[in-house]
């Protein structure tokens, strides 16, 4: 999930003639919080869609929110995701990362949509 958009708000409040500074930390702090909302969504999602064994690989899905691309991202460190994920020429695909990301974007969006309203 990623912020687009913002980059050029800030942008213009770094341009204009009042440095804006608590401004743009305001902005900042939303994107964040909207991005940490988003991310336990979508880890909750994947979490629920992750095919269960011994409960490890759906134990192992964390989030990351990077501010400095603006976006957060799921995942596991679970070296046999990739094969659950993608499958293999023995095992079909079970996927449960790639839809939790791209499943469920208006719900991210009205997610980031309530953190930019939030009051600060």
């Amino acid at each position: 999930v990623k912020a687009t958009g913002i980059r050029a708000e800030i942008s213009h409040l770094k341009t204009s003639g009042r440095r804006s500074w608590h401004k743009i930390d305001a902005v900042l702090e939303k994107i964040e919080r909207g991005l940490i909302a988003c991310g336990l969504t979508a880890e909750g999602h994947a979490k629920s869609l992750c095919p269960v064994d011994t409960g490890r690989l759906r134990n192992s899905i964390t989030n990351q929110v990077d501010m400095s691309e603006q976006a957060v991202y799921i995942g596991t460190n679970v070296e046999y995701a990739a094969y659950v994920e993608l499958g293999t020429s023995r095992m079909p695909s079970r996927p449960f990362l790639r839809p939790a990301a791209h499943d469920h974007g208006p719900e991210y969006q009205e997610l980031l949509r309530q953190a930019m309203e939030a009051g600060s």
